[in-house]
């Protein structure tokens, strides 16, 4: 029977600066095998038992993956809309669709400007600091839906 699992976070990366954290904010809670959280972590949580607490690395590969190259592109000027204002660190998406991925401008020369495609945590291994804080089964509306419905079940749809 598939669970939902919540627990509080906080990540860190290798140099121990805070990424981000659920700390003073609601806990995170997630379906088991649905894909809401990196594979590295779920694989360890899901070993977990409620009120554990435990130091989790994970690897790149088991994050966000590697770095692609191939996701660096140089684009002209003019395939942005007309009079758009373009800054180094700008995320957008090609099109409205949620799935594809977010590109980040890394640079911007006279005519061309340079996008990298790959996830902002690409190529990064992650330090978690997690805290179960609890677990049960998953209901029939949760596993229909591919996803958790927060601490007790209840829906937000």
């Amino acid at each position: 029977m598939k669970r939902v699992i919540g627990f509080h976070y906080t990540l860190t990366d290798k140099s121990g600066q805070t990424l981000d954290s659920s700390i003073g904010d609601e806990p995170l809670y997630f379906l088991e095998g649905a894909q809401q959280i990196i594979p590295g972590l779920e694989s360890v949580i899901a070993l977990m038992n409620a009120g554990d607490k435990r130091k989790i690395e994970v690897k790149a590969a088991d994050a966000y993956g590697d770095i692609n190259p191939e996701l660096v592109v140089k684009v002209k000027k003019t395939q942005f809309p007309p009079g758009a204002e373009l800054n180094v660190g700008d995320q957008f998406q090609v099109n409205n669709d949620a799935h594809s991925p977010v590109f980040t401008i890394m640079a911007i020369d006279t005519d061309e400007v340079t996008v990298d495609g790959n996830h902002p945590m690409a190529g990064k291994d992650l330090f978690f600091d997690v805290e179960i804080v609890g677990m049960r089964e998953a209901t029939k509306e949760e596993l229909s839906h591919g996803h958790a419905h927060g601490a007790h079940g209840h829906g937000h749809h």
